[in-house]
């Protein structure tokens, strides 16, 4: 899927112009980069467009443990949105990223994050 289908994609299922759904994009991979371990976000890129691979460069390990509130209100900040829209473009984002990524890679990236990820996700949790 190119980047460009990717945030088609995401904007239709936030409901946003395609210009948002590409901020939210970025926004939410890159605190979801900030929240993964390292080995676990080295192993994103090669599945997403290549437009995104440096939104998913991690900077800091280990991984920062900040809840799900904290999630979304970074990627509120960063794309210059309220939180609604955030929670509706981190879901499309995650929906969008889940068939690119593979169920197992996926697993394992929602398995290192809060509960509420699955449920926004709309995805079973599997905590380890």
């Amino acid at each position: 899927m190119a980047e460009l289908k990717f945030i088609e994609t995401v904007a239709e299922r936030a409901g946003v112009s395609e210009d948002q759904a590409a901020s939210l994009t970025e926004a939410t991979l890159r605190t979801l980069t900030e929240r993964l371990t390292a080995g676990e976000a080295d192993d994103l890129p090669p599945h997403l467009p290549d437009q995104f691979r440096a939104f998913l460069i991690k900077s800091q390990e280990p991984a920062p443990n900040f809840p799900f509130d904290e999630f979304v209100r970074r990627v509120a900040e960063r794309a210059g949105v309220e939180r609604g829209i955030a929670e509706r473009g981190i879901r499309a984002v995650l929906q969008t990223m889940r068939p690119l990524v593979g169920d197992r890679e996926f697993d394992e990236v929602m398995s290192q994050l809060p509960r509420e990820f699955g449920e926004l996700a709309q995805v079973p949790y599997h905590p380890r």
